[in-house]
Order: structure tokens, then C-alpha cells, then sequence
């Protein structure tokens, strides 16, 4: 008995001790760059005590000092550190040599990836109010220009990687999510807080492995996992943001100056400018008009809500990351929203023997989009952008009655009215079920051959529903006879796309007297993707019984006209490709290294022998910093030049995705109604069957480097030069067939585009613990410029397009250079500089050595921390861009007094011979000579995005039993500088009257369990 009370009491003073000499262990966990890692696992050794790093790498945890502290983090090696007396363990992660940078179907380390990349991580992406990825990514990556025309919640980007490549056929490039092909204009349904990183490949040494999809760039978008032996994380983000209307500078009249000018022409017989005997306007009567700011009634400040919950955990041989998504965000236009859901779980595991390893990932995603249609047309009753902006002031909402007082007397001043009335009774939205899934297999047959399995598939399916009530001023005024009242419609459309990849290799992969690593890989790759669409659009509603998607109110056919038969609609389209490749990696002591890619790709848009092309790429690399005769050299710690050569291809003739120009090789014929309204066949299209790939040949030479102590200045620069060859362009054929000729695609141009990318960045001050201060500044730029040759005209030039020797997209234009003074009419040039007024609109344009494009993309950003407070900035800035302000022409169009409303610049017009001004006579002859007129500089630097927030302590949080919790305020689009008046200038487009993005302000909450 007194045995076992000394065991027990032995027991107990241990524990005792044990716990006296418990102690609570802080630090900082940073990358390899001095960045902090978020997410970081400290575990000690052997027990179930763990936590995880917080925004700022800083972590808690209570530890003996015999303990051994684990620290891990996807990517990088585990490390162990013994507590002993250290109260305070900073930690730098090393990296991993097995994990670092995609480059296609393969990795490679930081030191042996021969490679242009740019890989942006979640930190930059995540807590962000913009409900696609796509467009996080602006202002980030040298090279990557995206434009988002259309401030439509979840609305599709334009996205080029060192320019425009194609004129007619597929110049953006390929995404990939987790393994899976993706559609490229599509990412309203994914949740950016799901993303890990995003890589950006550009050079033929990274894209010739992916053959001709991967001809544009390709863009790697890794989701979340969990990590091995980690315990059950929580993490909740809440995000509330509010959307507002951005500035513009066109100074509009207010109902004062705009009735005085329409008084004062004599204009508004029956309307405003005079009375309804057309008698003017007293001034008294002027002075009490009503001023209503449209932009006030269709635009809105918009609210969105972002939440999402994730779990994410890990076992000794397997991991699991599931999250739960809800957006719903109202756009600033009146009847534009997005509202997703989204659920995500990616899964994986590996063998006892570590020798089979698989990943899956799968998410699904439900959208519903209320998207207005007719924006940016002209339509007074459709285009809700026009109403906003042009409507004359002294209208207000509540002259709106109905749609039927607005029939007689149809006046276009009543355009805001019209447009109302289309918000009572016009539905249109998009409903959208996606899912994406992968599943990832490799098994390694011996130590040095693992043969690998990629499957993916992506599955949309979209459901449009739209109706014009009967009774809605649109109905009315279009109704066919006799059916005044009941002339509504109602379409729906079901699309169903499934597209589906299947890669499988067999690699090989072998270290040679310690210094020499080969790797060598033999590919198969299959892709098939079908198209399912079918719809309905019914005339005649009765409004007794109209439900919005219901069919009870839809009249049916009474046999006396044509007006009641619906008419229906389906399509069936396929598309495939099929190909086969190899890939070599060699290195030599992480000194030298070179790979090379040989690929063969099969489209089903070619015939015969066209149908095959053959693309390949060599690259290689020289590891300056691992030479002798740079030990002697401390501050450079990196400096590696690279560079890459390869060809690759495009088959995506019309640029539209994967079923367009399916049938561009043969002679395709459809029916319709012909002679005597008999049914008949007709030439749909001449198919030209030598038709082939469009090819780029591309090179690449860059340097990257680190600088000074743990490489505190670091970057990369790279200059190239990419030839697109043998375009796809419209030659026109004979006009036998009708229609004064058919065009027929064929390969004939060059279009070249050459520039250099720089990405830099540089630690003013490292910080090595939260306390400490941390500044951060960086700098990204795209120089690129694009030449045409050998197009297909005997002149080698084509308006819209360009010519031999210009830049793509070049304006040709009439030279305008003011107005005169004598007269009032405009002054322009003529083709051989002299001034006149009547110029040849055919003979007297000149090329302008302007476009669209932009010649310099980039952003800046200037980042601190400082004891948990954080600010982060992120400044886009564009050059060279020239664009058409087609809106401020019909702000200044005289002929638009008495109809819409007009900028403040229409009052300093021309009046008496002698007079000084830009703007001409209100009487001018000669307004309309498609002149450079409007043409405007369209430059811009935007503070993008500023985040601002505190990360609380660990110390503090952990009393709550939180491992995480900050707080911030962030912007999007804050303040823009531009010449370009009006409301966003970094929209590339010259059409007038579009969804401007909108300024985003958000407040949130991140919180870990």
C-alpha cells in the first residue's frame, strides 16, 4: 500500500512540476520573403495542443520546456524547435523542395523552374467585395490586363496576358481550377474566398505543354486544402459592402438653363421650352421647374453580403476542406443583381506506403442574375443607362402614370418615363447551377517512374426567363392589331454545357551522381465537350393571369394570323480535341537546367491533313547566384536568367469559346422560307477546307533576382516578342452566291506583339514580430506594343483593323482641329494637311497612330503593419489608351435640344463671326464627318483597392477560445485620375451609354476557431 501512495504521489509532484514550468511561447512565423504566413500550424510535438498563425504570423501557444514546438505549412518543410527557456521562437519557413511552382502538368522548385510566372496568393484575393476572382487579379501581374466592362454583379471580364494575340480568333487565355478546364467567361458562380492562389504562365516555355489552349497564357486558380496532422480549423468571413455611382465631369444643364436654351431655339411646342398654345415660357414659369437628377432614380447604392464558413482539418494520411458560401449583391443599376450560393469540399489522401496519392475537389454553385439587356444601345424604351444619363431635368418620376398615357403624344423627352414604366412591367433574369469537379490519382510504380491520372469536369447549366407584361408601354406601342391590350410576351431558354478533360502520364525521374536530375514525362490528353439548348418565345399574354415563368397566360394560337404561334428554338453542338506530348526537364546542380515540350493536338475543326498541328517549346536556365564566383558577393542572394522559345496554336477561329467555327471547313447549307413562301434551302456558308491553326511563335528572356538581406528587394524582369502567324481573317469570295459575296474565314497576317513585364518589390522595413513596424512597397508594368503585316489587301490596310506596320485596332480618321471663327462650322484637314470644312470622308482619312489598347498596364502598391494594424493599397494605372466619348457627343449634339439633355459646354457655342471656341454654331453644316472629333485620351491611375484593419493578439483572442480575429474596412475603385470625363475610365470600349463599375465600400469580420 505504501508502495503504490509513493507511485501516486511520484505521479503527482510530477505533474506538479510539469505544470510549473509550463509557459506561454509567442512569435512570428514568415516566408521565405520575410512575409508572414496566415494559417501556419504550431503543434507541440506529440499532443493534441496546436494552434495556427494569424494574419500576421503571430502565434500563442503553452509549452514546457522540454516540449518540441512543430511548425508546418503546405509548401514549405516541417520544422522543430525545443522550447528550453525561450519564451519568444520566430520562425522562417524553408522551402520545400518537392512543392513550389506549377508549370504545367509538373512542378518545380523556385531554383529550377525555368519558367515566366507570376503566382499571386490568397492574402491579395481574399476579403475582397468583387463577386468574380477574375477581376481581383487587376492591377497585380505584369503583363495581365483585365477589363470589365459592365458593372454588372458577376459580369464577364476581358482578359489579355501581354496583349491581344488573335484579330478574329480565341486571345484570352485558359484557366484551370484544381485540375479542371474551365470556361473562360465565366466566374460569377465561384467563390473567390475559396482560392489559395492564382499562377499566371506566359512564356512558350510554361504554355506549349497545354498546346494550342494554352496559346493566350494560361491562369492556375489552386483552391484551399487542408493540411496533414491538423487539427479542426474554423474560419468565418463576413463582409457587408455598399456600391455607389462613380464621378463623372460632364457638367449636365439643370432644368433652368436646359428650358431657357429650349425657349430660346424656339423648340418644345406642345412640351416644356413653351406651353400647350405655344406660348414660351415665362421666366417665372422657368424658375419653379423641377430638377430631378435621373442618375438618382436609376442608379441606387447598392448592398451586398458576403459570408462564408470553411472547415478545414488533417490526419496523418489524409485532409479535408469543406466551405459554405452565401453572396448576394444588389447592382448600382435599378434591376441588376447576383445573389450564390456555394458549397466546396476538396479531399485528400495518400497511402500507408506514401506510394499512391490522390486529391479530389469538387464545388457546386447555384446563381440567379437579374441582368438588364439593352444596355449600351439606343433604344429610349430599353436601355436604362440612356434614361440615367440623358433625360431632360424637368421631368420627374411622378409624371409617370402608366403605360398607356405615354402612347399619345409620343415625345422622346419622355424617355425616363418610358423607362419606368419598362422597370413596372419588363423581368428578365438568369439562373445558373454549376459544378465543378477533379479527381487526381498518381502512383509510384518505384521509386523512380509514377504513372499519374487528371479528370475533370465542368457542368453549367443556365436558365433564362424574361416577360413584357401586356399592358406595359413597350406591348402597347409595338401591338399587333387585334391585340391591344394583350401583346405581352414571355421567353425562356434552358442551356445545358458539359465539358469534360482527361489527362494521363507516365513520368520518369532520376538524380545521377547527386548533380544531374532528370525528369521525363509522356502524355495523353482527351477533351469532349457537348451543348444542349433548347427555349421557347411565346406572343400574347393575358394579364388577367400572368405569373412571371408560368405558362397560363400565354393565348394560344387561334388560327387567324401569325402573331400568336410561338416559336421555338434547339441546339445541339459538340467539340473535341485529342493529343499526346512529352515533356524533358534536365538540371544540373541547380547551376544549369533546360526542358523541352513536343505536342500533338487533333481538333474537330479541321479536316484532313489540317486537322493535326505540331507545337513545341525549348527553354532553358543559368543559376548565377549558385556560381563560385559569386560567394563573395552577400547582398545578391538570387540571380537566375532564363529564357524560352516555342510555337503554339489556336484553333478557336471566332474567338467565342469551344463550339464556334465548327463548321468553317465545310459547305453548310439551312431552310427558310423562299419563293411564294414555299420551304426552302439556302447557302448558310462556304466552307474552306484548307483552313488551319492560327500559330503564335513566341521567345522569352528574363532575369530574376533578390537583393540585399533575406532578399528585401526582389523581382523579375522579362522582355519578348510574340508572332501570331497565319490569322484567321475573312477573305471575301465571289458574289455568285448572293448577297454581293460571302466572307470565308482563311489563314492569311501576322500580328506581332512586343514588349518587356518588370514586377519589383522591396521591404523598406522588415518586421520580425507583430510589434515591430513592416513596410512594404511594390511595382508591376506591361509595356507592349502590337504591329500588323501582310494583311489580306492589296493596299495592306483595313479599316476597323489596321495596317502593315501599325498597331492593331489603329483609328483612321478625318483630322479635326477646332471651329472657325468666320463661320461656326467645324475645321478639319484634309489628307494632305490643308483646313477646310467639307473634308472627303473616304479620301481624306489618315491613320492616327491611336487605338484602344492600352501601351502601359500596371499597378503600385504600399503596404504597413504596425502592432496588428494593417493598411494595404493597391494602385492600377493604364497609358496609351485612346477612346471615343460617344457619350459626350450626344451630350453636345444641338439636335438633341428639346429631346434629352445636354453638357454646360453646349452654352459657350459659337454665335457671332468672331468668336473663340471649341464648341460650333448650333446651326453648323457640318457636324457628322467621322472625325477624330470625340477621340479622347483615356489614361487613368485608380487607387484600386485600400484595405485598412486590425488583427488582434493572440494573447487576448485566445481567451475567447479564437485562434483569429480582425477587423478592416476596405475600397474598391476609390478615386480615379483621368482626362476622360466620364463615369469609368477603364472601361476598353467605345460603345456609349454603359453599366459603369461601380466605387465598393466594405466592412468585415474574419474570425478562426
Amino acid at each position: 500500500m505504501k508502495t503504490k501512495l509513493n507511485g501516486i504521489l511520484t505521479l503527482f509532484l510530477a505533474l506538479i512540476v510539469q505544470v510549473s514550468i509550463a509557459q506561454t511561447v509567442t512569435g512570428k512565423v514568415l516566408d521565405p520573403d520575410g512575409e508572414p504566413v496566415l494559417g501556419a500550424t504550431v503543434l507541440v510535438k506529440g499532443t493534441a495542443n496546436a494552434t495556427t498563425t494569424d494574419f500576421d504570423g503571430n502565434y500563442s501557444i503553452n509549452a514546457a520546456a522540454s516540449d518540441v514546438l512543430q511548425f508546418s505549412f503546405a509548401g514549405y518543410d516541417t520544422q522543430e524547435v525545443t522550447v528550453e527557456e525561450k519564451s519568444v521562437i520566430n520562425v522562417t519557413m524553408a522551402t520545400s523542395l518537392e512543392v513550389i511552382t506549377l508549370i504545367g502538368y509538373r512542378t518545380a522548385t523556385k531554383e529550377t523552374t525555368n519558367i515566366a510566372s507570376t503566382t499571386i496568393s490568397s492574402k491579395t484575393i481574399e476579403n475582397r467585395p468583387n463577386a468574380s476572382v477574375v477581376q481581383t487579379l487587376t492591377g497585380q501581374v505584369a503583363g495581365l490586363n483585365i477589363a470589365t466592362n459592365s458593372g454588372q454583379p458577376g459580369g464577364n471580364s476581358t482578359i489579355n496576358i501581354r496583349g491581344v494575340g488573335s484579330i478574329n480568333g480565341d486571345s484570352e487565355p485558359l484557366f484551370i481550377i484544381d485540375g479542371t478546364f474551365a470556361d473562360q467567361d465565366n466566374f460569377r458562380s465561384l467563390n473567390p474566398q475559396d482560392v489559395e492562389s492564382v499562377t499566371v504562365l506566359k512564356d512558350a516555355g510554361a504554355l506549349a505543354i497545354y498546346g494550342n489552349r494554352g496559346t493566350n497564357g494560361v491562369i492556375i486558380i489552386t483552391t484551399r486544402r487542408g493540411e496533414y496532422q491538423q487539427p479542426l480549423k474554423i474560419s468565418v468571413n463576413s463582409i457587408l459592402s455598399y456600391t455607389s455611382l462613380q464621378d463623372n465631369d460632364y457638367n449636365l444643364l439643370n432644368s433652368q438653363q436646359l428650358l431657357s436654351l429650349e425657349r430660346e431655339r424656339g423648340l418644345g411646342v406642345g412640351g416644356r421650352g413653351f406651353d400647350n398654345s405655344g406660348t414660351p415660357l415665362t421666366d417665372a414659369q422657368i424658375s419653379a421647374a423641377a430638377n430631378t437628377d435621373w442618375t438618382d432614380v436609376f442608379f441606387r447604392t447598392g448592398v451586398t453580403q458576403n459570408q462564408t464558413v470553411s472547415l478545414s482539418s488533417g490526419g496523418k494520411k489524409s485532409t479535408q476542406f469543406t466551405s459554405i458560401g452565401y453572396f448576394n449583391q444588389e447592382g448600382i443599376l435599378q434591376d441588376s443583381d447576383l445573389k450564390r450560393f456555394n458549397i466546396r469540399n476538396n479531399f485528400s489522401a495518400t497511402s500507408e506506403n506514401d506510394r499512391f496519392n490522390f486529391n479530389t475537389s469538387f464545388s457546386a454553385n447555384y446563381s440567379k442574375s437579374n441582368e438588364p439587356n439593352e444596355i449600351g444601345g439606343s433604344g429610349i424604351n430599353r436601355n436604362y443607362i440612356l434614361g440615367a444619363y440623358q433625360s431632360v431635368p424637368y421631368l420627374t418620376p411622378g409624371d409617370y402614370t402608366n403605360g398607356a398615357d405615354l402612347l399619345a403624344p409620343l415625345l422622346f423627352r419622355n424617355t425616363p418615363l418610358f423607362l419606368l414604366d419598362r422597370l413596372a412591367t419588363y423581368d428578365r433574369f438568369d439562373e445558373e447551377v454549376r459544378i465543378l469537379g477533379n479527381i487526381d490519382t498518381s502512383y509510384k510504380i518505384t521509386d523512380n517512374i509514377t504513372v499519374k491520372s487528371n479528370t475533370g469536369i465542368d457542368f453549367t447549366n443556365t436558365y433564362l426567363t424574361r416577360a413584357e407584361q401586356s399592358l406595359s408601354f413597350n406591348s402597347q406601342l409595338f401591338a399587333a392589331d387585334p391585340y391591344p391590350t394583350t401583346s405581352g410576351f414571355q421567353q425562356q431558354n434552358s442551356n445545358r454545357t458539359f465539358a469534360f478533360n482527361q489527362s494521363t502520364s507516365i513520368n520518369y525521374n532520376k538524380v545521377f551522381n547527386e548533380k544531374h536530375t532528370l525528369n521525363v514525362g509522356l502524355y495523353t490528353e482527351y477533351l469532349k465537350q457537348h451543348f444542349r439548348g433548347m427555349g421557347y418565345f411565346a406572343n400574347g399574354l393575358d394579364p388577367r393571369t400572368f405569373e412571371l415563368g408560368d405558362g397560363d397566360a400565354i393565348i394560344s394560337d387561334n388560327g387567324n394570323d401569325d402573331f400568336l404561334v410561338d416559336t421555338v428554338s434547339a441546339q445541339k453542338l459538340n467539340g473535341g480535341q485529342f493529343s499526346y506530348f512529352t515533356a524533358v526537364d534536365y538540371d544540373y546542380d541547380t547551376r544549369f537546367g533546360f526542358s523541352g515540350v513536343l505536342r500533338r493536338d487533333a481538333s474537330y475543326r479541321f479536316i484532313g491533313d489540317n486537322k493535326w498541328g505540331t507545337f513545341f517549346s525549348v527553354a532553358g536556365r543559368w543559376n548565377i547566384d549558385k556560381e563560385s564566383f559569386m560567394d563573395d558577393v552577400d547582398f545578391v542572394k538570387v540571380l537566375k536568367l532564363r529564357g524560352s522559345y516555342g510555337v503554339t496554336g489556336n484553333q478557336d477561329v471566332n474567338g467565342d469559346g469551344y463550339f464556334s467555327g465548327s463548321g468553317l471547313v465545310l459547305d453548310t447549307f439551312t431552310t427558310g422560307a423562299g419563293y411564294g413562301n414555299a420551304n426552302s434551302l439556302f447557302v448558310n456558308a462556304i466552307g474552306n477546307p484548307t483552313l488551319q491553326w492560327e500559330e503564335v511563335a513566341q521567345w522569352n528572356v528574363g532575369i530574376d533576382f533578390e537583393l540585399l538581406n533575406r532578399g528585401r528587394l526582389r523581382g523579375a524582369v522579362d522582355v519578348y516578342s510574340r508572332n501570331s502567324r497565319d490569322l484567321f481573317q475573312s477573305n471575301r469570295i465571289s458574289g455568285v452566291f448572293g448577297n454581293g459575296g460571302y466572307a470565308q474565314s482563311a489563314n492569311v497576317g501576322n500580328l506581332y506583339n512586343r514588349g518587356i513585364d518588370f514586377d519589383v518589390k522591396y521591404d523598406v522595413v522588415q518586421a520580425l514580430t507583430r510589434d515591430d513596424l513592416g513596410v512594404t512597397v511594390g511595382l508591376n508594368f506591361n509595356h507592349n506594343r502590337s504591329e500588323l503585316q501582310n494583311l489580306p489587301n492589296e493596299d495592306g490596310e483595313i479599316i476597323g483593323i489596321g495596317r502593315n506596320g501599325g498597331q492593331l485596332g489603329e483609328y483612321s480618321l478625318v483630322r479635326q482641329v477646332g471651329v472657325n471663327p468666320a463661320t461656326g462650322n467645324l475645321l478639319f484637314l484634309d489628307a494632305d494637311g490643308n483646313p477646310t470644312e467639307t473634308p472627303d470622308p473616304d479620301n481624306d482619312q489618315v491613320w492616327s497612330g491611336k487605338n484602344l489598347q492600352p501601351e502601359f498596364t500596371g499597378g503600385f502598391n504600399f503596404n504597413v503593419d504596425y502592432k496588428g494594424f494593417y493598411l494595404e493599397t493597391l494602385f492600377q494605372f493604364a497609358a496609351g489608351i485612346d477612346r471615343f466619348d460617344n457619350d459626350l457627343n450626344g451630350f453636345q449634339d444641338p439636335s438633341n435640344i428639346g429631346q434629352f439633355n445636354l453638357s454646360n459646354d453646349i452654352l459657350r457655342a459659337w454665335e457671332n463671326p468672331g468668336d473663340i471656341t471649341d464648341i460650333p454654331s448650333l446651326d453648323a453644316t457640318n457636324l457628322d464627318f467621322g472625325s477624330d472629333r470625340y477621340l479622347r485620351e483615356a489614361d487613368f491611375l485608380r487607387l484600386r483597392f485600400v484595405n485598412v484593419g486590425y488583427s488582434f493578439d493572440q494573447s487576448v483572442i485566445s481567451k475567447f477560445k479564437l485562434d483569429r480575429l480582425r477587423l478592416f474596412v476596405n475600397a474598391e475603385n476609390l478615386i480615379t485620375w483621368s482626362k476622360w470625363r466620364g463615369f469609368d475610365a477603364s472601361t476598353l470600349s467605345n460603345t456609349s451609354r454603359l453599366y459603369p463599375t461601380p466605387r465598393i465600400i466594405s466592412f468585415g469580420i474574419e474570425l478562426g476557431l
